[in-house]
């Protein structure tokens, strides 16, 4: 077989979001956004007002830690860096007339940090970072006036950043709306009383809201690079037998139509046979589905898990996000998510058979418990061969793929330095290539230590994957 090679101009680096690594919720003009209400994660209920158990108040304080942590991004040898300008640092209300000067100037700043060490921005426009004011004023995305919110928004963007940002996402995972309301929409309804109607509403109102910032894109900024962002997560039939095979596939149309419809320019007549079944019905105004046809330029994703689907009562996964029966063949991480390398080639190959666009893998990783351990030279360190182990397996089969013929633009892997998660809403649940000295308990120094992982995937990104080939034995 071939040696595993990566394309010279391949994308290797990082990602993280705003909410889960800046802190600095209330400084320099900055408004509350549905995360400083969010202390617990996915599952927890929402607060009134930010409590100090909420670690995402200051996170990693990366807001003024940007420059010493782009430094260790560089030195990793970090090609592209993904990041969230938060909404509501630049609009504080959402719908404000003017933006915040003081936060422009920060992702000015982050930016210009970046083009010190040649390392390209992947801006990601919104990333669970609904304004707060959105959210309860106008119940998020449920409401059609947060499309030109959104638009103002991205104006302004792409204004101040055009020739300096090239590559933009437009919403994070966009189909976690299915499961998250909250969180990926700022719908404040809570979901055992938020209609299919409403919700299939507000995810309409996104679909366009994307499809519009993509034509703003490409017209004030030519040669920018706009992409979707899909939560991928395949799904196998638990058994061969016909009925769960179907099962897997109904289960793959609700997830795949996000990219259907922003890959493709229009509704899949799939999805609309399922919304008639469910007595759904789409408003739709004048030129909504003119506008659905600015479609993206490239497919983003994130990868973690697989799931299976089958006609018989089930237990879900305890780690799935989306759903799903446990895959009897796969191990586990700590927090019950399920491990599954040969899944990522799967995706990237459904995935570029269906749209023939240029894929981006923005992120995956493995969430773990870290020790920190005296290094022998004075500091600390993590041994994490758990980590290297998860990233070098999916590696591989991003290198099958490659060899199979799909066109993968990069890689950047999740919470490149450790952030607080989005799931479960704390710390100790670990990413990074970079320990950062903080506790669930809020205590810690916030000083940075660099982990074994660090050092491979500098080596990995040094030898642009040729070292993988050394790794390939499973």
């Amino acid at each position: 077989m071939k040696p595993i090679q990566f394309p010279e101009n391949f994308l290797w680096g990082g990602a993280t979001a705003a909410n889960q690594c800046e802190g600095a919720y209330n400084e320099d003009g900055k408004g509350l956004s549905i995360q400083d209400i969010m202390p617990h994660g996915i599952k927890g209920e929402p607060t009134a007002e930010p409590t100090p158990d909420n670690m995402k108040l200051v996170a990693i304080d990366f807001y003024h830690h940007y420059k010493a942590d782009i430094k260790l991004f560089a030195e990793m040898g970090f090609k592209v860096f993904r990041f969230s300008m938060a909404w509501s640092r630049i609009f504080p209300n959402g719908d404000d007339t003017t933006p915040n000067e003081k936060g422009l100037q920060f992702y000015d700043n982050v930016i210009a940090e970046c083009e010190k060490y040649g390392i390209e921005p992947l801006v990601t426009i919104s990333h669970y970072e609904t304004p707060l004011n959105l959210a309860k004023e106008y119940d998020g995305w449920h409401s059609r006036k947060l499309i030109d919110f959104y638009l103002n928004f991205c104006k302004v963007l792409f204004a101040r950043y055009k020739g300096r940002v090239k590559y933009w996402l437009t919403f994070n995972e966009i189909n976690s709306i299915l499961h998250s309301p909250l969180m990926s929409g700022g719908i404040m309804t809570p979901m055992d009383k938020l209609t299919q109607q409403d919700l299939y509403q507000a995810i309409h109102h996104e679909l366009v809201a994307s499809a519009k910032a993509v034509k703003l894109a490409h017209e004030m900024m030519p040669g920018a690079m706009v992409g979707c962002m899909i939560l991928a997560m395949p799904t196998y039939p638990l058994t061969p037998n016909p009925d769960d095979v179907l099962a897997a596939l109904k289960t793959e149309q609700k997830n795949y139509f996000f990219g259907d419809v922003q890959a493709r320019g229009y509704y899949p007549k799939y999805l609309n046979d399922y919304l008639d079944e469910q007595g759904v019905h789409i408003q739709m105004k004048p030129g909504d589905e003119e506008a659905l046809k600015n479609t993206v330029d490239f497919i983003s994703f994130s990868y973690y898990v697989s799931a299976c689907e089958t006609t018989k009562p089930y237990t879900p996964g305890e780690g799935n996000l989306l759903g799903g029966a446990k895959n009897p063949y796969l191990k586990e991480s700590e927090w019950g998510w399920q491990i599954d390398p040969v899944g990522l080639r799967v995706v990237l190959n459904e995935y570029y058979d269906r749209y023939q666009k240029p894929l981006f893998i923005v992120e995956n990783g493995l969430g773990a418990v870290d020790k920190l351990v005296p290094d022998g030279k004075g500091s600390y360190t993590v041994h994490d061969d758990y980590r290297i182990d998860y990233m070098r397996r999916h590696l591989i089969e991003v290198g099958n793929a490659l060899r199979d013929g799909v066109d993968i633009m990069g890689y950047t892997s999740w919470g490149c330095i450790d952030l607080v998660s989005a799931s479960t809403a704390q710390l100790k649940k670990r990413y990074g290539f970079i320990y950062v000295d903080r506790n669930d308990d809020g205590t810690g120094t916030l000083e940075r230590y660099k982990k074994d992982s660090f050092y491979w995937y500098q080596n990995v990104i040094k030898t642009n994957g040729a070292c993988l080939n050394e790794q390939v034995k499973r």
